[in-house]
């Protein structure tokens, strides 16, 4: 059973406790911000703090960080 993700825009985000990676690049407020509201991950951005935030699963939120920790994506950051 597919369940639909909520629209963004009508979440009420009042109470979100947003977390930003301790790899912050530089302190100037430039990065991803992650949360969590009922079942789903909202990834944000510091610099557009009203913006509505991307929904993702558990699931889909675990395979992204699953590929990142494995390297899949550190050419994207220059890393590789």
């Amino acid at each position: 059973m597919t369940v639909q993700k909520p629209d963004p825009s009508t979440l009420d985000l009042s109470d979100v406790e947003w977390q930003v990676p301790s790899f912050d690049s530089g302190g100037g407020g430039n990065c991803m911000r992650f949360a969590r509201k009922g079942r789903w991950i909202l990834v944000g951005d510091t610099e557009n703090p009203d913006g509505d935030p991307l929904v993702f699963s558990q699931q889909e939120f675990e395979a992204a960080i699953l590929g990142a920790k494995a390297g899949e994506f550190d050419h994207l950051a220059g890393l590789g």
